[in-house]
C-alpha cells in the first residue's frame, strides 16, 4: 500500500514530466502535469487515445478549480455541492489550460476525487490529468493488478490504494455540463446530479 514516501516520489515524477498511476473513488487514474503540453501528450500516447478526445484535470478542492476555469455562479454552487466526489464538471477553461488537454475545446472537465491517496497527491502537485489508467478501448482498472502492462510500463510510479470503486460499482465519474443541464456520461451519483439540475431549473423559473 502507498505511504508518504510513495506520494513524494509520485509528486516528483509528475513535476519531472513523467506519468503516475493513482487511485480514485471510481477507477485508477493516469496522472501527468495537466498544464504541460508535453506531459499531456505522453498521457495520450500511453493510452493510445485520439488527440481530439479531451482529458479532464484533477485538483485538491473547488477553490483550486476556480483558478483554472471561468465558472459561473451556478457551476460553482454545483461544484461545492458535489465535490469531492465521482463527478466531472465541464467548465470554460482559462488560457493556462493547454488545448492539448481539451482536444481544442473551450471547456475542460474538472475533478476533485473523493479518495485520500489522490487528495494527498493533489495537495503536493496539481493540477494533474484525470483519465482512466487503461489503454483506450480496454476496461478500466479497479486494482493495480488489473493495470494494462503498457500503462504500468509507461508510469514512473504506481500508487497502490487497494481496490477502488467501492460503492460506485467501478464505473467512471458522471460527466456534466451544468450550464446546459446536460449529463454527457452517467456514472456514479448520476441520479443525484440529475435531481440537482432539475431542482435548479425549477427554482429559476418565474413564479
Amino acid at each position: 500500500m502507498t505511504d508518504d514516501e510513495d506520494i513524494r516520489r509520485a509528486a516528483t515524477a509528475i513535476r519531472n514530466g513523467d506519468l503516475v498511476v493513482y487511485p480514485t473513488e471510481t477507477v485508477y487514474g493516469l496522472a501527468a502535469d495537466a498544464l504541460s503540453e508535453d506531459a499531456v501528450k505522453r498521457v495520450f500516447d500511453a493510452k493510445r487515445r485520439a488527440r481530439d478526445k479531451p482529458v479532464s484535470l484533477a485538483v485538491p478542492d473547488v477553490d483550486a478549480a476556480l483558478e483554472l476555469v471561468r465558472a459561473t455562479d451556478r457551476e460553482e454552487r454545483f461544484m461545492r455541492e458535489f465535490l469531492p466526489g465521482p463527478v466531472t464538471v465541464l467548465c470554460a477553461k482559462t488560457d493556462e489550460v493547454p488545448d492539448a488537454l481539451t482536444g481544442g475545446r473551450d471547456r475542460v472537465g474538472v475533478r476533485v476525487p473523493d479518495n485520500e491517496v489522490a487528495l494527498v497527491l493533489l495537495r503536493e502537485v496539481a493540477p494533474i490529468t484525470s483519465t482512466s489508467a487503461n489503454v483506450s478501448g480496454r476496461p478500466s482498472a479497479t486494482a493495480t493488478a488489473d493495470l494494462d502492462p503498457e500503462i504500468r510500463d509507461a508510469a514512473a510510479v504506481v500508487l497502490d490504494g487497494g481496490e477502488t470503486g467501492q460503492g460506485t460499482g467501478g464505473t467512471g465519474s458522471t460527466v456534466v455540463n451544468v450550464e446546459t443541464g446536460e449529463i454527457h456520461r452517467r456514472g456514479s451519483n448520476a441520479d443525484a446530479v440529475a435531481d440537482w439540475l432539475a431542482d435548479e431549473t425549477d427554482d429559476s423559473q418565474p413564479q
